[in-house]
């Protein structure tokens, strides 16, 4: 368990076993953390504010308006809009295995400006394009910047320290601009969009296509037509990783394709996936998944049919807690 989750079960009070909530409260924002310590279907959940939300451990099935159930995991986040109703279940939480999730809320004020900024300073070559929140909800796969300002977030709520408003201020606008280029990102690699005059969507789709061969930064940007130090420079600005990162990253979920649906050694899928070196591949895998190739596939193979308490009615209207907006 890292220090965060330590110090917060420490001081945290458990009065229920299904989405027992603790506050921590700063001037702009609101930091919630969930706990669910019993299987349990149809539980339902409402914020009157806009929420990020963070897994930190364990597995949720996501209902959300508009779109299909879906799996939530650590190391994913959800935008949800103000008084967006959520529906959720917990398949294999327990009482030695909770099921957690960070929720941060703010401000619609304090997510604008961060937004505007990166519209700004970052484009994607395109008609309308700007990015936003406006969505009904958005499930992105975290970053490592984007877990280690969670990270940070968390530790400041937790702290006493005397610039804690300003600090946590600070970093909730970082974090926007982080998920903003992990939704620029999760644009770019969506199969379905055809960016024909975009070059950095034309050089994610030649690294997608080519992910077991050897490629290098110079050849990418040859690809895209620009110099070395400016294609490095507008992917990164743009996706929030360096091509490199992005590449290691697009090969990891094509390991863990394979990891999930075939009974092959990790020396070759590792070789399937693009990486000469098993060494090498167990590293991006940890770093990228928290967890090695072999809990992965421990975890996906998991079956859900465990006794679950099935809670029909309950409905937490968590309306604005935050006296200075």
């Amino acid at each position: 368990m890292n220090v965060n989750l330590l110090k917060h079960e420490n001081s945290r009070k458990l009065s229920t076993l299904i989405e027992n909530r603790t506050i921590y409260s700063a001037n702009f924002a609101e930091l919630n953390v969930f706990e669910t310590h019993i299987a349990a279907e149809k539980v339902d959940l409402q914020f009157g504010f806009p929420v990020i939300a963070s897994m930190l451990s364990g597995k949720k099935i996501m209902h959300l308006k508009n779109r299909e159930a879906f799996e939530f995991f650590p190391g994913e986040s959800v935008v949800l809009q103000a008084n967006e109703k959520m529906t959720i279940d917990f398949p294999i939480a327990s009482a030695n295995s909770p099921t957690r999730c960070l929720a941060l809320g703010t401000s619609p004020d304090k997510i604008k400006e961060p937004v505007e900024l990166f519209n700004e300073k970052t484009r994607l070559e395109l008609e309308n394009d700007t990015y936003n929140f406006d969505e009904s909800s958005i499930h992105l796969n975290n970053n490592e910047q984007v877990q280690f300002i969670l990270d940070r977030i968390f530790t400041t709520f937790l702290g006493s320290n005397k610039s804690k408003d300003a600090l946590v201020d600070l970093m909730v606008k970082e974090l926007i601009i982080r998920l903003l280029q992990t939704r620029a990102k999760s644009m770019l690699v969506d199969k379905s969009i055809i960016f024909d005059n975009n070059r950095m969507a034309f050089v994610v789709k030649y690294m997608r296509d080519h992910l077991t061969e050897n490629i290098n930064v110079n050849k990418l940007a040859d690809k895209a037509c620009m110099s070395t130090s400016n294609f490095h420079r507008t992917f990164k600005n743009t996706i929030g990783e360096s091509p490199i990162d992005f590449l290691n990253g697009e090969r990891i979920k094509f390991a863990k394709n394979l990891i999930q649906n075939t009974s092959g050694r990790f020396s070759d899928i590792a070789v399937k996936s693009g990486f000469n070196n098993i060494s090498y591949f167990n590293r991006q895998f940890k770093r990228l998944e928290k967890i090695t190739p072999n809990q992965y596939r421990n975890r996906t193979r998991l079956e859900d049919g465990r006794p679950k308490t099935e809670v029909v009615g309950v409905f937490y209207k968590l309306l604005p807690a935050f006296p200075k907006f």
